[in-house]
C-alpha cells in the first residue's frame, strides 16, 4: 500500500477528517472485539520493537497504526549512524511503555518500502498514524530532539485519532498478541459517533449539529471543538467554485468576505501559512466590524489546525502585532 503524507498538526480536507474519525472507530472496535473474546492479555516490553518486511507491512504497520502510532526506523547493517540511532529508539520505545510501537525495516532487504517512502538516505525515521505516513527526521538526531518529536506524535495520535496505545506488562510472555489500552466510554460518545456517521455520509450539516449538541452539554470537549471547526470549514467550501473565489480575492483586496472565502480554500488545500497571512493582512487593512469579522474567522482557523502548531503560534503573534 502506497503511504501518503499527513501533517501532524491538523491540516484537513474531507478525506483527512474521515481518516481520523475512522481510525478512532477502528480502535474502539478492536477494543470491543478483544473484550468479547476475553482479551489476549498485555504485551511484553520486548514486543514494542518489531522487525518488519514488505510482506508483513500492511499487517504489522498499517493495521496496527489504527491502535497505536507506529514509528518506522529505516536502517542497514553497513550504516554507522544507524548503529547510534537505533538503540536510542529501541530504548525509548520501552520507556514510552506502549504509547508508540517501533518497527525496524532493513532497507537492503526491503528496497520497495524504501522507494515507496521516498527515502534518499538512512537512517530515516517515519511514523504511520491511522494508516497515514509522515516523516519525522533523517540522520542520527539527538535524544532531546527525538523525545520532542515522539511527544508530539503521541499527542497527535491521542487528540486527533483517539489512539490510546498498548497495554504493556513486564511479566507478559514475549510474542503475545497486542491489546489496546482500556479506555472507558465517555458520556458523549454516542453524540460524537453521530457526528462521525454524518461525516461518513457527507452530511456536513448533520455533523455540525451533532458536534454542537456535544458542546451544549460539555463546552470544554476538545474533540467536539476540533470536529466542529473542521466540519464548519468543510461546509463553507462545499460546492464553491475555487477559481471564482480566487479571482474575487485577487480583484477585490478590500473585500472582507472575498478574502475570508479564499483563506478557507487555502486551509483546506493545506496552504496554512497562506491562509493565516491573507487574513492577518486583511486585519491590517480593516477597522471596526470588518476587522472583528476577519479576526474571528482567523481564530476559527486556528482551532482547525490546533493551538500547539508552530504556524498557529507564529500567526497569533503576527495577529497581536496587527491589532496593537
Amino acid at each position: 500500500m502506497q503511504p501518503r503524507n499527513m501533517s501532524m498538526s491538523g491540516v484537513v480536507d474531507l478525506a483527512a477528517v474521515k481518516a481520523a474519525q475512522e481510525a478512532k472507530a477502528k480502535a474502539e472496535q478492536a477494543r470491543a472485539q478483544s473484550a468479547r473474546e476475553g482479551g489476549a492479555g498485555a504485551i511484553s516490553p520486548a514486543d514494542l520493537v518489531i522487525d518488519v518486511d514488505e510482506a508483513g507491512f500492511e499487517r504489522d504497520v498499517l493495521q496496527r497504526s489504527a491502535e497505536v502510532p507506529v514509528v518506522i526506523d529505516f536502517w542497514a547493517e553497513w550504516c554507522e549512524p544507524c548503529k547510534q540511532l537505533s538503540p536510542v529508539l529501541e530504548r525509548l520505545a520501552v520507556e514510552y511503555n506502549g504509547r508508540f510501537l517501533l518497527a525496524k525495516v532493513d532497507v537492503d532487504a526491503n528496497q520497495m518500502l524504501m522507494q515507496q517512502f521516498g527515502i534518499q538516505g538512512i537512517p530515516a525515521v517515519f511514523a504511520v498514524v491511522a494508516g497515514q505516513a509522515l516523516p519525522l527526521f533523517q540522520g542520527a538526531a539527538g535524544e532531546a530532539q527525538i523525545r520532542q518529536t515522539l511527544d508530539q506524535l503521541v499527542q497527535v495520535g491521542e487528540q486527533r485519532f483517539g489512539l490510546t496505545g498498548l497495554t504493556v506488562d513486564p511479566e507478559a510472555d514475549p510474542g503475545g498478541a497486542p491489546q489496546p489500552a482500556e479506555r472507558p466510554a465517555g458520556p458523549h460518545d454516542g453524540l460524537l459517533e453521530a457526528a462521525v456517521q454524518a461525516l461518513d455520509s457527507g452530511d456536513l450539516s448533520g455533523a455540525v449539529q451533532a458536534y454542537k449538541n456535544v458542546l451544549n452539554e460539555d463546552p470544554g470537549n476538545e474533540e467536539a471543538k476540533l470536529g466542529l471547526a473542521q466540519a464548519e470549514l468543510l461546509q463553507r467550501v462545499q460546492g464553491v467554485d475555487p477559481q471564482q473565489v480566487r479571482r474575487d480575492a485577487a480583484d477585490k483586496p478590500a473585500d472582507v468576505q472575498a478574502q475570508i472565502a479564499a483563506a478557507d480554500l487555502d486551509l483546506v488545500g493545506g496552504h496554512v501559512e497562506d491562509a493565516f497571512g491573507r487574513l492577518i493582512e486583511t486585519v491590517q487593512r480593516t477597522v471596526g466590524d470588518d476587522r472583528d469579522t476577519v479576526r474571528m474567522r482567523l481564530l476559527e482557523l486556528f482551532e482547525v489546525v490546533g493551538p500547539d502548531d508552530p504556524r498557529v503560534i507564529a500567526a497569533r503573534r503576527a495577529l497581536a502585532r496587527a491589532l496593537f
